[in-house]
């Protein structure tokens, strides 16, 4: 689908397009996966990654958690190579920008093949903070000057359920074998390498706090986190001396429909 100004809402767009809604159904339908560390390259929030089937240290990207979030996949088909980022509405456009850019180049000597974007992720929340990334989002990619096939928009109402009367997501993360394609609903108990300073950066990373970040280069197998300026986080003893459920109210934009392990992260 080729989306023109002016840009839908996200329910337009599934009326108007009712392929999206059959995509939807089809990606909700298949079995969440919980995906282990080994050959696992884990996408955090405010964080991108690009790579290639002929990586041969990443067989799935992925990245999970995502409440308001949406987790962004744009796919080359002619080289298989592919960006996943969790976005959170931090430097949107830039982080898009980035993204078309590195795919592009890892496509580069494959004259055959376009660019197919899916938005994963986001449900209908009180405060639309997922309504209004979508619009961000896309607004991004149209003013790329390539042209990007939307496949794929599993958020909004059709990302969403009703539990004792509140909305809840359906699908937190989203996985893709770097190898095939495959796009699928997926967990990843293992966040890793180094969690704590990645997340450390939203809080303490100075002006890096406002971008997404492209940790990863295909050709080097590397995952770069920084270098980044960090400040202390002023208050931090008395943010620790707090109950969870305080910390939760106040850090989180969904704190009713945040997973578990919310706090501990």
């Amino acid at each position: 689908c080729r989306l023109e100004e002016p840009l839908p809402d996200t329910r337009t767009l599934h009326h108007s397009h009712p392929q999206f809604r059959e995509a939807a159904a089809a990606f909700l339908a298949v079995p969440s996966k919980v995906v282990g560390p080994v050959g696992l390259l884990y996408v955090q929030q405010r964080e991108m990654a690009v790579t290639a089937p002929h990586d041969k240290n990443v067989n799935i990207i992925g990245t999970d958690d995502a409440t308001t979030c949406i987790v962004v996949v744009l796919r080359h088909t002619g080289s298989g190579a592919v960006g996943l980022a969790h976005c959170d509405g931090a430097g949107t456009e830039e982080g898009i920008m980035t993204m078309v850019s590195r795919v592009q180049e890892l496509a580069l000597g494959y004259p055959e093949g376009r660019l197919q974007l899916q938005l994963i992720g986001g449900y209908s929340d009180p405060h639309n903070y997922s309504e209004e990334l979508f619009y961000n989002i896309l607004h991004a990619f149209h003013k790329q000057p390539v042209e990007v096939e939307l496949t794929n928009v599993c958020l909004g109402d059709l990302n969403t359920t009703v539990r004792g009367g509140i909305h809840w997501p359906i699908v937190y993360g989203a996985g893709v074998n770097v190898k095939t394609g495959e796009v699928f609903p997926a967990t990843f108990p293992d966040k890793g390498p180094e969690q704590a300073l990645r997340s450390a950066r939203h809080f303490t990373g100075g002006q890096q706090v406002q971008q997404i970040l492209d940790v990863y280069d295909c050709g080097l197998g590397l995952l770069r986190i920084g270098p980044f300026n960090y400040h202390p986080l002023r208050g931090v003893d008395l943010w620790l001396d707090q109950p969870d459920d305080f910390i939760l109210q106040h850090l989180s934009t969904s704190p009713q429909v945040e997973p578990p392990h919310f706090v501990i992260k």
